[in-house]
């Protein structure tokens, strides 16, 4: 296409939402009529879906649970008034809990206030709140806030380092309560507590199901705050898990959830090209082939959003990463996801983006408004702020010269109603994108299965140790196998016995480390 074809292209596949001042540019993805018209059938019953799911439908068979999230901001749209109430009577008590926390009502013993928050969760029990809080938290706000996340015994040491316990909160978050990583972190973070003669459940708040068992450990901490059956970890930003954090910060909640609200209301015309998500969707399946064949390279153009990318792997890749569709076909499913920001990406993979693999689309996020204040010139007429723009439009055009296809967002700033707008943007396009391929975006079985493996792992590690210590005498690898019953299994009694001796716990190896075979495992 010549520029002015491009010009026109460009004008007629560009949506523009007024109230949140939102641009979507897929005029850089080259679908035609034809492919259009093949995807007809398949957009309408993607529609017909999307309102069943808000209408309650069972949108996790596994689990037979509701899938509505959407209702988190649309509280009058739940099926019913308990569901309702499960929304409405959360939120309050966070405003409420929040503002004692800000005005020292509520604070640590011995001490005028809190001064930091310590979020300890897995998975979207942290990536949405991370994202948020990279992308909204003022520069001074009434607490800092720090995360673990992993249940790496370092890590967890280097932020516990440097945190003032003594007037940290500390948000343990977890669905079930039996996470092992969440768990994991809660228990060194109160160990932390205690050898500081500290009274961890004064610092505590738990974010859980009712009845779960956190909710049970918890009895004695400040608050407990309730997780919604129906809302999945990777879509739970915008219930207690990321709005309690995100308040605490000073991040206006309300104006999340009323951004993400507007979305949710464009995103329910049924009209392709009025459909901000549906479009979405429909570039995803055009570049993937409707398989997944192409990643979703994720470039957004300022600092605060550079976290965006992990929050959507989740959100894309959790949800879509399927082996079967919903008639049991195997149909292996899933769109990879990677990214960090412009223009630091740009010296980093742009080059093989323009001139390697061809197996990738591009999702550029501009914002129009460079910073609060007037900005310098670094060169006569141009400031910094223009070279960042610049670098994006030469970027996407550079890409589309060699055939390399994207999609624009463009928002004016990134302030809490434009977060929460392109929250519910993609949550919806994912939704969307389930549909068109016949797949459930609501279950995890592969998750399910990674945990059931490592507690089997764990398992044989308990059995190792044990069968150690009864013989009292030094083993190979292939004896100490034969002896738990696991012949089958030595490759993994080789890396367990090779963690438990490089942290000096429980046994220890002899012999020459390079030959597997030749090693001697013994009690310590």
């Amino acid at each position: 296409m010549d520029n002015l074809q491009l010009w026109q292209r460009y004008q007629d596949w560009l949506y523009y939402h007024p109230n949140l001042e939102l641009y979507l540019d897929v005029s850089r993805i080259p679908f035609d009529e034809g492919f259009l018209k093949g995807l007809e059938a398949k957009f309408e019953r993607a529609f017909q879906d999307m309102t069943a799911l808000e209408q309650g439908a069972i949108a996790n068979p596994d689990e037979q649970r509701m899938v509505g999230h959407y209702w988190l901001r649309a509280p009058e749209l739940a099926p019913n008034q308990e569901l309702r109430d499960e929304i409405t009577e959360p939120l309050a008590q966070i405003k409420e809990f929040v503002k004692k926390i800000h005005s020292g009502a509520i604070k640590p013993p011995d001490q005028e206030k809190f001064s930091h928050i310590l979020c300890v969760g897995i998975g979207g029990s942290a990536l949405g709140p991370q994202f948020v809080a990279e992308a909204l938290s003022p520069l001074n706000p009434p607490l800092e806030i720090a995360f673990i996340d992993n249940t790496d015994p370092k890590g967890i040491d280097r932020t516990l380092a440097h945190l003032p316990l003594a007037t940290t909160l500390v948000i343990v978050t977890s669905k079930s309560g039996g996470t092992p990583e969440a768990r994991n972190g809660m228990l060194e973070v109160r160990n932390a507590y205690e050898k500081q003669d500290l009274d961890f459940p004064q610092h505590a708040v738990a974010v859980t199901m009712p009845g779960s068992q956190l909710d049970k450990y918890a009895q004695d901490w400040l608050t407990r705050f309730p997780m919604q059956d129906w809302v999945g970890g990777r879509t739970s930003e915008l219930s207690a898990v990321g709005l309690l954090p995100a308040a605490l910060q000073g991040i206006d909640i309300d104006e999340m959830l009323a951004g993400a609200k507007e979305m949710d209301i464009a995103t329910r015309v049924h009209n392709l090209k009025k459909n901000p998500s549906a479009l979405l969707a429909l570039a995803w399946y055009h570049e993937g082939n409707g398989k997944g064949e192409k990643d979703m390279v994720i470039l957004p153009y300022k600092d605060s959003l550079y976290l965006f990318s992990r929050y959507l792997q989740q959100l894309v890749m959790e949800s879509l990463g399927k082996e079967k569709d919903l008639d049991g076909n195997k149909v292996y499913q899933g769109i990879a996801v990677y990214g960090n920001k412009g223009s630091t990406d740009q010296h980093a993979y742009v080059q093989q983006l323009r001139e390697g693999v061809p197996n990738f689309f591009a999702t550029f996020i501009e914002v129009l408004k460079d910073r609060q204040g007037d900005s310098m010139e670094v060169e006569t007429g141009s400031t910094a702020g223009d070279f960042l723009s610049g670098l994006l439009q030469g970027t996407r055009q550079a890409l589309y010269e060699n055939s390399r296809h994207s999609i624009t967002i463009t928002i004016p700033e990134v302030t809490p109603r434009q977060v929460g707008a392109l929250i519910a943007l993609y949550e919806r396009a994912v939704s969307f994108y389930a549909s068109l391929v016949n797949i459930n975006a609501y279950h995890q079985p592969g998750v399910e299965a990674g945990k059931k493996a490592a507690a089997s792992i764990l398992d044989l590690q308990r059995k190792i140790v044990q069968v150690v210590r009864e013989t009292g005498t030094a083993l190979d690898l292939a004896t100490l196998a034969a002896k738990i019953g696991a012949s089958d299994q030595v490759e993994a009694i080789y890396k367990i016995v090779r963690h438990l001796n490089a942290n000096r716990r429980s046994l220890t190896i002899t012999g020459d480390l390079s030959k597997p075979e030749t090693i001697q495992i013994s009690a310590r």
